[in-house]
């Protein structure tokens, strides 16, 4: 530590010297520059993308009316909606009624959303159209999502009218896209020459994608995630993504939905994300979303989603206790 002073204390009595020197010739010392960041490879050559990322942050996914036409944050308007959304989603505030506290179900230990936005300061995830709003569905697309929206408020027959995440088949945060959600926000990346694998912590997939240029597999195949394929482009991972199910629905989504998601290192600790959703027959138009990632200090725990899962059966067995109740209310009417 004396060592480090005493070079401190000589180079600043240098710099005085040269100041005070009656020297017509002024000292120029050379500029130092800041050494460039250059982007880690893996053993066969590929862009590093290895490691566990979170993509947690509290930029709103689609611009909110306040910020309509500003793309990005001041610091001040960062510093104030960051107090502001911290405030409203702190799950530790009580209830003003027993159903509210109930309703607010975990406490915030329980809650991993971020504490800031993203660094670029974006005011949405959103970045194309320009005004960082979703575009509309098409009318056949509204229709459906109704339709849906309709049944699920009725009193469900069995597990399969309920939603997709009810049921631990799929969060939306394993995508694709990945996007971030109310906790577990982490993702490993593995790499081989000819894969990259994605480990989704919510709630239990792991994304296998070929990156040695096959094509995707048949369209009568259908999966929950779709069928993924990467390539490179430069230093960027580009993965292309069909095949979804008429189930998957993401934002109103159909079978037709089309991901292209590209990954590409701009830090030590930083991966930019960026998705384009196209699906002709749920969006009137294609529509971009970016997300900064940054590193995540691990490990990744597994999310047991159905392990002492007594949820499913209770709520199934409320449906038919309401329904029994009804049952009998409506015989006693009959009988009057």
């Amino acid at each position: 530590m004396l060592g480090r002073f005493q070079a401190i204390i000589i180079g600043l009595l240098a710099a005085a010297a040269v100041a005070l020197a009656p020297s017509p010739v002024v000292a120029q010392t050379p500029a130092r520059t800041a050494k460039a960041w250059t982007v880690p490879r893996t053993a066969d050559g590929q862009p590093d993308l290895r490691g566990d990322w979170s993509n947690a942050s509290l930029t709103p996914f689609e611009r909110p009316a306040e910020f309509a036409g500003k793309e990005f944050f001041t610091a001040e308007e960062a510093a104030t909606f960051t107090k502001t959304m911290l405030d409203r989603s702190n799950r530790d505030r009580r209830g003003a009624t027993p159903q509210e506290d109930v309703g607010g179900a975990y406490n915030e230990a329980w809650f991993e959303r971020g504490t800031k936005v993203a660094p670029n300061l974006r005011t949405s995830i959103v970045v194309d159209p320009a005004d960082g709003k979703v575009p509309p569905l098409t009318p056949a697309a509204r229709e459906a999502a109704a339709a849906r929206a309709a049944g699920q408020r009725g009193l469900p027959d069995g597990p399969e009218d309920f939603p997709l995440p009810v049921r631990c088949v799929l969060w939306p945060t394993a995508g694709p896209p990945m996007v971030p959600g109310p906790y577990n926000n982490n993702y490993r990346i593995v790499q081989t020459r000819d894969y990259v694998a994605i480990d989704v912590e919510m709630i239990h997939d792991v994304r296998i994608i070929p990156v040695d240029g096959r094509p995707h597999i048949s369209s009568a195949i259908r999966q929950w995630m779709g069928d993924s394929t990467g390539h490179w482009e430069g230093d960027t991972l580009v993965v292309d993504t069909t095949n979804f199910t008429d189930k998957t629905h993401f934002r109103g989504s159909d079978q037709n939905l089309h991901v292209i998601e590209r990954f590409t290192r701009t830090g030590a600790d930083t991966l930019q994300y960026r998705f384009t959703i196209d699906d002709p027959t749920a969006f009137t138009k294609p529509w971009t979303g970016e997300i900064a990632m940054g590193r995540a200090p691990g490990p990744l725990y597994e999310y047991a989603c159905h392990e002492g899962n007594y949820s499913l059966a209770n709520m199934l067995g409320a449906a038919r206790t309401q329904e029994k109740a009804e049952a009998v209310e409506a015989l006693k009417k009959r009988s009057k």
